[in-house]
């Protein structure tokens, strides 16, 4: 069963949706209890940083969670999820991460992109990812592929070898992680159709 955690943020019906089209059976975990049960876990999330880890740790979810990617169940972290992993976000402030990634949170410095052409924040819409290594997630994923995205922070991993794909928004951004059990995608897969589908049907199958 793929647990799908619920601590009252994130699309978490259309990620549910998305995962049982391609053959996975997806739950909302709400408790430390459920989550124990999970033999994969889906870490959504459309909210502030902040807000998340309150709302995580209101729900007794923090240490949990932590503990099962640590043991190594598989977790597929979105948008805000993947920023989740890390140990820091200077969202609105400074907030500990669940420390599970090193690296940061950053907002988009973007007054102007490399050409001179002046870009928006947040970064909205569809754009391409490019990755240099054999990703088993993007299996069956052209190079180049354009997927959803929609934020405004991004992630500064410590170690670039956890680096999976990259986008360019005036400059290169990290746009996906990997490391042992644990990927996790700026991009919304559930809003990418058939690439974002592609990429939970390889989670679904691991």
């Amino acid at each position: 069963m793929i647990g799908i955690v619920d601590y009252g943020m994130g699309n978490l019906r259309s990620v549910q949706k998305a995962l049982e089209r391609v053959g996975g059976e997806a739950r909302l975990v709400r408790t430390a209890s459920q989550l124990d049960e999970a033999g994969k876990i889906v870490l959504p999330g459309v909210a502030a940083f902040g807000d998340a880890m309150e709302a995580l740790g209101g729900a007794g979810l923090v240490e949990p969670l932590v503990g099962a990617i640590r043991r190594g169940v598989p977790c597929l972290g979105l948008c805000l999820g993947l920023q989740l992993l890390f140990d820091v976000s200077y969202e609105d402030g400074q907030h500990t991460g669940l420390g599970l990634l090193a690296g940061k949170v950053v907002r988009f410095g973007l007054d102007a992109s490399v050409t001179g052409q002046r870009l928006s924040v947040p970064h909205m819409g569809w754009n391409q990812i490019r990755w240099g290594r054999d990703v088993p997630m993007l299996r069956g994923i052209e190079q180049g592929a354009s997927v959803y995205f929609a934020h405004s922070y991004h992630v500064v991993p410590a170690d670039d070898s956890v680096v999976a794909t990259t986008t360019d928004y005036g400059s290169p951004f990290v746009s996906a992680v990997w490391k042992d059990n644990i990927f996790a995608t700026q991009f919304h897969p559930e809003k990418s159709q058939a690439v974002g589908l592609q990429l939970l049907k390889n989670f679904v199958d691991l």
